[in-house]
């Protein structure tokens, strides 16, 4: 077996050519043959990420439309834990399939390897830009990361009698940290640590936010420590997990108006006559600012295929073949419609060969 090799995450570096991963010989467990894979199911069964979800459902009907294949069930269990889900074993009682928004960790390979799942198969399927979204019944907002670390961090650096040391976070409103944003709580609804998107955003906003405050360094020389710290967020009401569902903090947000929502570009998009998103920094959420890597908050997302499934659960091929046509991932793909930002053309066409192939790849 091989050893995974890590790449850059961020969604513009030179790793984007990556279309297939093979997940890892990082144990002694020998790959489990095809054959071993007795056909008790005859529907693909997918889970994973909430975000990713709108958009494999979309293909899922596409491909059931066919008539050739049962139409796939597809699970929004977050992309910690349909990766879980995942590599718990090869068998009909394992999804065939997870989608992820970010790509699989170091750990979540080796328990595939320690499971017996030994070839799995990446394919990216384009961009995401993660929104701060609030109604469009209060004025608009421009926020930072570091704002928004100052606003939903556990600890901060104090000042006054407490300058030198962190303390719990005594912002209560927006305006406690710059007069300028609205005098009103500090509520943010996002989703939970089961999520890619919570890691996206742990990551791109906690950790960049941090990074961009002198003071936190100063205070914290261990660096360990200090991304703890700074990833760590406030557990006193002013961030609420929602849980893995996107369009439950899409409707909170209708009811509350002062708050401001955690999601994916696509349930923005879906949801424009009612919401808007903060710019970041300055940078507006756009298909166009996410594909040039202006948009900060801007992620890969990808869905990973069970090899040892192929040819026994009926339909992966195919399915794997409606998801990156032209007609799907195109430039006029019917995901475009959903949300998805696209792969340039060339990367697509790369990505497709390697997918429908099922070629495991070291990354």
């Amino acid at each position: 077996m091989q050893a995974i090799a890590r790449s850059p995450a961020r969604p513009h570096g030179p790793s984007v050519a990556a279309a297939a991963v093979v997940v890892a010989g990082l144990a002694a467990a020998a790959a489990v043959p095809t054959a071993a894979v007795a056909q008790t199911r005859d529907q693909i069964r997918i889970v994973g990420s909430s975000t990713v979800f709108p958009f494999t459902t979309a293909v899922a009907e596409a491909f059931g439309r066919s008539g050739r294949y049962k139409t796939p069930v597809v699970e929004s269990t977050g992309t910690g834990g349909g990766l879980k889900l995942f590599c718990a074993g090869v068998g009909p009682a394992h999804p065939d399939i997870a989608d992820a928004s970010r790509r699989i960790r170091k750990s979540e390979a080796d328990q595939c390897a320690a499971n017996g799942v030994t070839a799995v198969t990446e394919l990216k399927i384009g961009y995401d830009g993660i929104a701060l979204a609030s109604s469009k019944r209060t004025a608009p907002a421009p926020l930072s990361t570091a704002i928004l670390w100052r606003a939903l961090a556990k600890e901060v650096p104090g000042t006054g009698a407490a300058a030198g040391r962190m303390v719990a976070n005594p912002y209560r409103l927006w305006s406690d940290i710059d007069p300028s944003l609205p005098k009103a709580p500090i509520e943010v609804l996002g989703p939970p640590p089961t999520s890619g998107t919570r890691d996206t955003f742990n990551e791109l906003v906690m950790l960049e936010g941090c990074r961009k405050l002198p003071d936190v360094a100063a205070l914290i020389a261990d660096e360990t420590a200090r991304e703890r710290a700074c990833m760590t967020i406030r557990e006193d009401g002013a961030y609420v997990e929602v849980g893995e569902n996107d369009n439950l903090i899409v409707q909170k947000l209708g009811a509350n108006p002062g708050a401001f929502g955690v999601f994916g570009y696509s349930y923005l998009d879906q949801n424009r006559d009612s919401l808007q998103a903060a710019r970041m920094d300055g940078v507006e959420l756009t298909p166009e600012t996410v594909a040039a890597g202006r948009y900060e908050l801007s992620r890969p997302l990808y869905i990973y295929v069970k090899n040892a499934h192929a040819g026994v659960i009926p339909g992966i091929r195919d399915f794997i073949r409606e998801y990156t046509s032209e007609r799907a991932l195109g430039d006029d793909g019917y995901l475009l419609d959903k949300g998805l930002i696209p792969e340039p053309t060339a990367l697509r066409e790369a990505a497709r060969v390697e997918a429908v192939n099922l070629t495991p790849f070291q990354f």
